[in-house]
C-alpha cells in the first residue's frame, strides 16, 4: 500500500527532491485498499472516544471528477543552495603502526593518566578505551571544551575527535537558528499572524450568513489561537472566543491526545473528528531558554501539525479560503501575507527540508487551475468546481510520515492528506522508522509500535547496527526483516542531489562515513569492533544534536587561549576520517552561501562558520598527511595542542548572551547534554539522549607510541509517556542525579569502568 503511494514519482528520492526539476505532469495512482490490520500511529491518553465511533454516513463529498494536469514547475520551488565537496585522498594501506593487541609496557603513558586494570586491558586489546562517565560528581566535563583544555598546560598529547567537530557545528547550528528565530522569524510570525488573522475575518465578515460561514468562522479561531499563543495583542472575534479558549487551554495544558475544538464540526462523521496530540505542544529543545522562544514554538506547532484535510469538505473550504487570504492580504506594514510566509517557509526549508504536506505553493496552483486567479470567495461552495478541485489536489502527492491520529480501518493516505499552514517538514529518518513500526511491522496483537534510531542507521547500509538490532530481538516481529530490505533499497537509490538538497540530509550525508567499516586504510585501532561501535555511537550522538536542534521543524512519526610557545608541544593526533571532515566542511560552506544568498547571514553566524571552515580544512588535510605518511610539523602540532582552547571559543561564541528579558544564557549553564523525543507510540515516546562528554584514551599509532587523551560523546536511548517527554534541563537533572537509564548494552565493548 505505502510502497504503491512511493512509486508515485519513481522513488522516494523523486518524491522528496527530483520533483523540483520533473517537466512531466503530476500524477498520482488510484488508492489500492487499506488492509484491516492498519491503525494509528499516536496513542490515546485523554479526552477521546473509549470506543471505535460507529461510522454512518460518511461526510458529503462531492463525486468522482477528472483533475486538471499541473505540471511540476507550477507547484514546486527551486533549490536555495549548491553543494560542493572537496576530494579525499585514502592510501591503500596505512603505513607504520602497532598491531593489536599492543603490549602497554612500550608505549608511553603520561603521568597524570590514571587507568583501572579493566581499561588498561581495553585499551592494549582495542588500542583505545573510553572511560565510563560516573554519575553522580562533580568531576563531570559539562562541554567538551573543558576535558582538552585540562590536558593543554600538561605534556599529554591531545586526541582530536571527530565527536568534537561534529558537536561544534551542533552549537554553532544551534546558535544559529535560535538568532534567525529571535531576529527574523519571531517578528515575521507576529506580523504573519496578524495579517492572516484581519483577512480571515474580513472574509468571515463578507460570507456571513452564506453556505461559507461556518468555514470562515474557524479559520477567525484558527489564526485567533496563534495570535493567542504568540501574544499579538490582536483582538479575538467573539463568535469565535469559544473555540479559542478551548483550544488554547488544550494547547498549554499539553496532556494528550483530545478532539480539536476547532476542527470538530456538525454533520462530521465520527471518524472524522481529528484528534490533536497536545503533548507535542510541549516546548523542547532550546526553546525552553526564554518565553518569547516558547510562545514561537507553540504557535509553528500548532500552525505546522493541524491538517485541513481532502476527506473533509468544510477543511477543503476552510483552506482554499486560508490559500487565497495569504495571496492577497497585505499587512498594515505594507509587506503582502505570502511574502511574510515565504520569508519562514523558505528559509526553514534550506535548513530542515520541505513540508511533507501541501501547503500555499500547491493549494495556489490548483486553486488558480480550477477556479483562477482571483475567484469569487463565494464559489469555493460550488459543488460542482469543488469536486475538480478535490481531484486535481488528490493527484498530489500524500504526506510520507503520519503524525496524525488514523482509525484502523481507515486508508492512511486517503484520510491525512491535506493542507498545513506552515507544514511540518518530510525528513528521512523519520520515513524510515515509519516503514518499519506499526502499520507495517508486526501484527495487531504485537505491533512494533515504536523503532530505535539504529533502524535508521542500518537502512543506511551498516550491518553493524542490523546485527545489532537483531541481536535485541526486533527481528522477531512480522514483516521486519522484509520492511528493513525494502527501505534499505529505497535509500541506496538516492543521490547526491537528495542527500544535500538542505542542511539537515547533508548534516545526515556527513555523518555516513563516521560509521562506515574502516578498512586497511586506517590505523589498526579504527579497525577494530570495538572502533566501529564508537563510531555508531559518534554518529547516533551527532544525530541526536541535530533532531533536538530541528525538534520544532522536522515532522515526527507519529574564550581564552592562553598559554604561548616555550617547550615543543606534545606530538597530538587528528582523528584521520578525511571523508567526514570534507563532507562536514562542504556543508558548513552550504550553510554560509545559502543564509548569504537570503539576506540573513548575521554578523556573529558569519563569523563563527568562518572560523569553523577554517579548522575543518585544517582536519581535512592533516588527517589525509597522517594516514598516507606526510610531513606533520610542529606548527601543526601547536595547533593539536590548543584545540581546547579553539573549542572553548567556539563553545563561547556559540552561546547567548542572556540580555533577552527572561531568557537564560546559554553560557551562564553550559552544558553539552541534550535530549529529542523522535518517534511516538502507543502511549509512550522513543527519546533519544546525549550525555555528558567522556574521556578517550588511545594508543596513537605514530611512533614513539604514547597515549593521546580526547573527549566523545554518550549517546542513550529509552522510553518515556507523551505527557512527560523530556527537556534538556530535565535529561541534565536525571544524569546528574545519576538516575538516567543506562546506556546501550553495545557500547559496554569501549566503555570501561
Amino acid at each position: 500500500m505505502r510502497n504503491s503511494r512511493i512509486k508515485v514519482f519513481i522513488t522516494i528520492s523523486c518524491l522528496v527532491m527530483m520533483v523540483l526539476s520533473c517537466s512531466t505532469p503530476v500524477v498520482r495512482k488510484s488508492t489500492p485498499t487499506v488492509p484491516p490490520e492498519a491503525v494509528l500511529t499516536e496513542a490515546p491518553t485523554a479526552e477521546i472516544p473509549t470506543e471505535a465511533p460507529v461510522v454512518e454516513t460518511p461526510t458529503e463529498e462531492p463525486t468522482a471528477a477528472t483533475g486538471i494536469p499541473l505540471e511540476a514547475s507550477q507547484v514546486y520551488q527551486g533549490n536555495f543552495a549548491k553543494y560542493s565537496q572537496a576530494e579525499v585522498s585514502l592510501p591503500a594501506e596505512f603505513l607504520g603502526g602497532y598491531s593489536l593487541p599492543v603490549n602497554l609496557d612500550g608505549v608511553e603513558i603520561p603521568e597524570p593518566i590514571s587507568l583501572t586494570e579493566g581499561q588498561k586491558q581495553a585499551l592494549s586489546a582495542n588500542g583505545f578505551v573510553v572511560a565510563a562517565p560516573v554519575y553522580p560528581t562533580d568531576e563531570l566535563f559539562t562541554e567538551f571544551y573543558q576535558g582538552y583544555e585540562v590536558t593543554r598546560y600538561t605534556d599529554i598529547p591531545v586526541f582530536v575527535t571527530t565527536d568534537s567537530i561534529f558537536h561544534v557545528y551542533h552549537l554553532v547550528f544551534d546558535k544559529m537558528l535560535r538568532d534567525l528565530e529571535r531576529s527574523f522569524f519571531i517578528p515575521t510570525l507576529k506580523e504573519l499572524t496578524t495579517t492572516m488573522l484581519a483577512a480571515t475575518t474580513a472574509q468571515y465578515q463578507q460570507l456571513k450568513g452564506g453556505p461559507l460561514e461556518e468555514a470562515a468562522l474557524r479559520n477567525v479561531a484558527y489564526f485567533s489561537v496563534a495570535a493567542t499563543l504568540l501574544q499579538t495583542g490582536d483582538a479575538i472575534l467573539p463568535e469565535a472566543s469559544q473555540l479559542v479558549t478551548a483550544e488554547v487551554a488544550l494547547i498549554n495544558g499539553a496532556a494528550g491526545a483530545a478532539i480539536s475544538p476547532i476542527w470538530q464540526h456538525e454533520g462530521q462523521a465520527p471518524d472524522l473528528v481529528l484528534i490533536e496530540d497536545y503533548s507535542q505542544y510541549t516546548p523542547r529543545g532550546h526553546y525552553t531558554l526564554s518565553p518569547e522562544l516558547e510562545m514561537y514554538f507553540r504557535a509553528m506547532m500548532w500552525y505546522g501539525r493541524l491538517t485541513f484535510r481532502l476527506k473533509d469538505t468544510q477543511e477543503i473550504q476552510r483552506a482554499l479560503l486560508v490559500t487565497q487570504a495569504a495571496r492577497q492580504a497585505v499587512s498594515t506594514q505594507g509587506t503582502s501575507a505570502l511574502v511574510l510566509w515565504q520569508r519562514i517557509y523558505d528559509p526553514t526549508v534550506f535548513i530542515v527540508g520541505k513540508a511533507d504536506d501541501l501547503g500555499i505553493y500547491e493549494y495556489g496552483a490548483v486553486s488558480d487551475a480550477v477556479y483562477g486567479p482571483n475567484p469569487d470567495l463565494a464559489s469555493f461552495a460550488d459543488p460542482n468546481l469543488l469536486q475538480v478541485f478535490l481531484a486535481t489536489a488528490r493527484e498530489l502527492p500524500a504526506p510520507q510520515v503520519n503524525s496524525m491520529w488514523v482509525w484502523i480501518w481507515q486508508d492512511q493516505d486517503d484520510v491525512t492528506q491535506g493542507f498545513r499552514f506552515m507544514g511540518q517538514r518530510f525528513t528521512l529518518d523519520q520515513y524510515v522508522f515509519g516503514q518499519v513500526m506499526w502499520r507495517n511491522v508486526g501484527t495487531i496483537s504485537e505491533p512494533r509500535d515504536l523503532p530505535k534510531a539504529l533502524d535508521f542507521f542500518a537502512a543506511q547500509g551498516s550491518d553493524l547496527a542490523l546485527n545489532l538490532l537483531r541481536e535485541m530481538g526486533e527481528d522477531k516481529y512480522e514483516n521486519y526483516e522484509t520492511q528493513m530490505a525494502k527501505v534499505s533499497q529505497e535509500v541506496a537509490q538516492l543521490g547526491l542531489d537528495s542527500w544535500t538538497q538542505n542542511l539537515y540530509w547533508s548534516w545526515l550525508y556527513a555523518l555516513q562515513p563516521v560509521f562506515a567499516q574502516k578498512d586497511a586504510a586506517y590505523p589498526a585501532f579504527m579497525q577494530t569492533d570495538a572502533w566501529a561501535r564508537k563510531d555508531l555511537q559518534t554518529a547516533l550522538s551527532s544525530w541526536t544534536e541535530l533532531k533536538h536542534d530541528t525538534i520544532l521543524y522536522a515532522k515526527q512519526v507519529m574564550a581564552e587561549m592562553g598559554g604561548g610557545p616555550g617547550e615543543p608541544p606534545p606530538h597530538g593526533y587528528v582523528e584521520p576520517n578525511p571523508e567526514a571532515y570534507a563532507r562536514l566542511l562542504a556543508l558548513v560552506e552550504m550553510t554560509y552561501s545559502g543564509l548569504s544568498s537570503r539576506g540573513i547571514l548575521d554578523q556573529n553566524t558569519q563569523v563563527n562558520l568562518n572560523n569553523l571552515q577554517d579548522e575543518i580544512a585544517f582536519f581535512l588535510d592533516i588527517s589525509q598527511r597522517e594516514l598516507t605518511g606526510g610531513t606533520i610539523t610542529e606548527d601543526d602540532y601547536y595547533r593539536i595542542k590548543y584545540f581546547g582552547g579553539w573549542l572553548e571559543m567556539m563553545t563561547i561564541a556559540s552561546a547567548d548572551s542572556g540580555g533577552e528579558l527572561g531568557a537564560k544564557s546559554y553560557l551562564e549553564d553550559q552544558k553539552s547534554p541534550v535530549v529529542a523525543d523522535v518517534a511516538t507510540g502507543i502511549d509512550r515516546v522513543l527519546e533519544e539522549g546525549v550525555g555528558y562528554p567522556a574521556r578517550i584514551y588511545v594508543v596513537l599509532p605514530d611512533a614513539p607510541y604514547r597515549v593521546g587523551v580526547g573527549m566523545v560523546y554518550t549517546y542513550y536511548e529509552f522510553i518515556v509517556p507523551p505527557s512527560e517527554r523530556m527537556t534538556d534541563e530535565a535529561w541534565r537533572g536525571l544524569l546528574e542525579a545519576g538516575t538516567a537509564p543506562a546506556q546501550p548494552e553495545w557500547t559496554e565493548t569501549f566503555i570501561v569502568k
